[in-house]
């Protein structure tokens, strides 16, 4: 038997109204995400990346045609807790530990207090983070808190991780390592992953399958299927395989643009 999508979007479009009339931030979306896909959605600035993440999150509306998000609608989904979300900047409260970051959403959901000490361990370890629950954010680096953003995102087992642009503010060096980290993360716990991205060889390094999208009304030019292996360590980035794949990403960025 088939196993139904986990997110599946028909014809979708959203139109924002706006003082100075509207704005199309979606066109026509159709897209299948299977269990344990990692799909990156790579497009110019404004082309709607985003706004399709907050679509499947239920933080948008959709304006005109259909979504689901483990068969349900995104609102069922969010209050039926299916996923963690994690956003640009780590968001953590200054005046929480590292651990109290991570509980809030367990404390606001009425987890035992037990049930949340387990969990945090569990989400520390798994983000290589054991050790630092007792730390202040100040007190770790950029890399480091937004581990910890990643964390507080897992800490309640949902299924499905959305991530818009985690490691965008984080230099090359930080941001590889933690490419690398966040595939272990997804090897071992075979989340399905959504992830926002402005980088190509980002794109192409995590993921199973790439969202080419033009700039707005936000369209999709191109879904690359991967054929990378699952096993992937940095240096994939120097085989013709890669560089063909982001080649691809590359014209349909280009091809995009035609629809100016």
């Amino acid at each position: 038997m088939t196993q139904a999508p986990v997110i599946e979007a028909k014809n979708l479009d959203l139109t924002f109204q706006t003082n100075d009339g509207p704005v199309h931030a979606l066109k026509g979306v159709d897209l299948t995400i299977d269990k344990g896909d990692f799909v990156s959605f790579i497009g110019p600035s404004g082309c709607g990346k985003t706004t399709f993440l907050r679509v499947i999150a239920g933080l948008e509306q959709a304006t005109g045609g259909q979504i689901t998000v483990n068969g349900m609608s995104p609102d069922a989904a969010r209050q039926a807790r299916a996923y963690g979300y994690v956003f640009q900047a780590a968001g953590l409260y200054p005046w929480r530990t590292i651990a109290g970051n991570i509980k809030l959403p367990l404390e606001i959901m009425g987890f035992s207090r037990a049930d949340q000490e387990s969990r945090v361990k569990n989400v520390l370890e798994l983000v290589d983070l054991a050790g630092f629950g007792k730390k202040f954010p100040w007190q770790l680096s950029g890399g480091m808190q937004q581990r910890a953003s990643i964390a507080r995102a897992l800490a309640f087992n949902a299924d499905i991780l959305l991530m818009d642009e985690p490691f965008g503010a984080l230099d090359e060096i930080v941001r590889d390592h933690l490419n690398e980290q966040l595939l272990a993360l997804w090897a071992r716990t075979e989340k399905t992953i959504g992830f926002v991205t402005h980088s190509i060889p980002e794109a192409v390094y995590l993921s199973t399958k790439i969202v080419v999208m033009s700039p707005r009304p936000g369209r999709i030019t191109d879904v690359i299927d991967s054929p990378l292996p699952k096993e992937r360590p940095l240096d994939i980035r120097d085989t013709p395989e890669f560089l063909e794949i982001a080649h691809r990403v590359r014209e349909g960025l280009r091809a995009g643009h035609a629809y100016d």
